[in-house]
């Protein structure tokens, strides 16, 4: 479990690449929603498994779900953190 903070979510400097992880995680438990990342990014299994260190990619993944609001709020919410979180963790990703 993470450390909470008085809102009861995460620290506000989590792990850019820790939260994407988490998030691509929670975006693959969905078939409709994986294949929605994989047809919008337009990564394939292949790239997407050889690319899961890469920030480029984790990005992506980020940069799919702050794209459709709904996603990102109940993707923050699953992984106990906040849609501010995943979308500061996508700018770091992407610099």
């Amino acid at each position: 479990m993470r450390p909470d903070t008085e809102n009861g979510k995460q620290d506000s400097n989590p792990d850019p690449a820790t939260l994407a992880l988490m998030a691509l995680g929670w975006t693959l438990s969905d078939g409709g929603r994986a294949d929605r990342l994989l047809s919008l990014t337009g990564l394939d299994v292949d790239a997407l498994r050889a690319g899961i260190g890469d920030p480029t990619i984790l990005s992506a993944v980020l940069a799919f779900l702050a794209d459709h609001e709904p996603d990102l709020i109940a993707c923050a919410e699953a992984i106990d953190t906040t849609p501010a979180a995943l979308i500061a963790a996508q700018e770091r990703l992407s610099r």
